[in-house]
């Protein structure tokens, strides 16, 4: 059995590319009865660029709703809250001692902002430990990442290969990362990579009125309705095929290439499939952010079972240490 670990931003509520992109796959993967998955919100990390208490906890809770509410089963995935887990501070201290000052200052996450050092505080430069704790201390066999967190793993085993030739033992396991080169890229609406940063989401977790406008604004050509239209080129169509059958996606092409079908009709469907299809899940999500001592009561528990495996390593590592 394989033990992966998965961390999530607290970035406020997932939209709808995290949900497809990522969520998705990463519960199916959960489910694998093969797998040992241990899957937690980064709120640490979140501190390095946001500094109001009420926003961290309000994106924490947010970002653990929508995993529950998508269906995350926290009886075969651990699922914890990154700040209930006191010992990973500790067990930073401890890499950082190890951590060159050149690796760091040529980390992505520092160099990004190296030109605007008074935006840099220690924890923005100190963020990969952080990250290579979060992994090490878990014993983690296998970390799925993006190709733009590569070099964040490679740290990771840079830092516990330093320990072990150090100690001149294995005190620390190295992991391995898997990149999946399927990785659904799903379109915002302005047809662009869906990314908070470009302000072109789709929030599936608004009411139903929000939702539909938001749908209503993803941007489309001056074809007019009675004129046939190309759907491989509509930002409407590469969004409905991401969440429809294959047989009702046949039958909008249809209506695209015969003409008399206009955007607006299409925009009414992709909201009506993607308010049906996530129905369940959405009022879950209201349920949860209604009632946050539920997900209080999930994280906690995924905490005790996350420690119960943290602990070990951590003090493997001190009493090597000679603590």
């Amino acid at each position: 059995m394989a033990r992966i670990l998965t961390g999530i931003q607290a970035t406020g509520v997932p939209h709808l590319g995290n949900i497809l992109g990522a969520i998705e796959p990463a519960i199916n993967l959960a489910n694998d009865p093969k797998n040992e998955s241990l899957l937690f919100i980064a709120n640490l990390h979140t501190l390095t660029s946001i500094k109001e208490p009420e926003v961290i906890r309000e994106n924490t809770y947010a970002v653990a709703a929508a995993w529950l509410a998508l269906g995350l089963n926290t009886e075969r995935t651990i699922f914890y809250r990154q700040s209930d887990i006191p010992e990973v501070t500790e067990m930073t201290w401890y890499l950082n001692c190890f951590t060159p000052f050149p690796m760091l200052a040529n980390a992505h996450s520092f160099k990004d902002k190296s030109d605007r050092l008074s935006d840099v505080n220690a924890g923005l430069f100190d963020y990969p430990v952080l990250m290579a704790c979060d992994i090490l201390m878990y014993d983690a066999d296998i970390v799925p990442v993006g190709k733009d967190q590569k070099q964040h793993l490679e740290m990771t085993r840079d830092i516990a290969g330093s320990i072990n030739h150090n100690l001149n033992k294995e005190v620390l396991k190295q992991p391995e990362a898997s990149f999946d080169e399927n990785v659904m890229i799903v379109p915002g609406i302005d047809g662009e990579k869906m990314s908070k940063s470009y302000g072109n989401t789709i929030n599936l977790f608004q009411t139903d009125k929000k939702l539909r406008k938001n749908v209503m604004k993803i941007v489309t050509d001056t074809t007019p309705l009675e004129e046939p239209k190309n759907p491989d080129a509509c930002n409407v169509f590469k969004i409905y095929k991401l969440v429809a059958s294959d047989e009702e996606v046949a039958t909008m092409r249809k209506n695209y290439e015969a003409g008399g079908y206009g955007y607006g009709h299409a925009k009414q469907e992709l909201f009506e499939k993607l308010r049906d299809n996530y129905s369940e899940a959405r009022e879950r999500f209201q349920h949860l952010m209604d009632n946050k001592h539920e997900i209080d009561q999930e994280l906690e528990k995924g905490a005790e079972r996350a420690r119960e495996i943290g602990r070990p390593v951590l003090n493997r590592l001190r009493k090597e240490l000679g603590y």
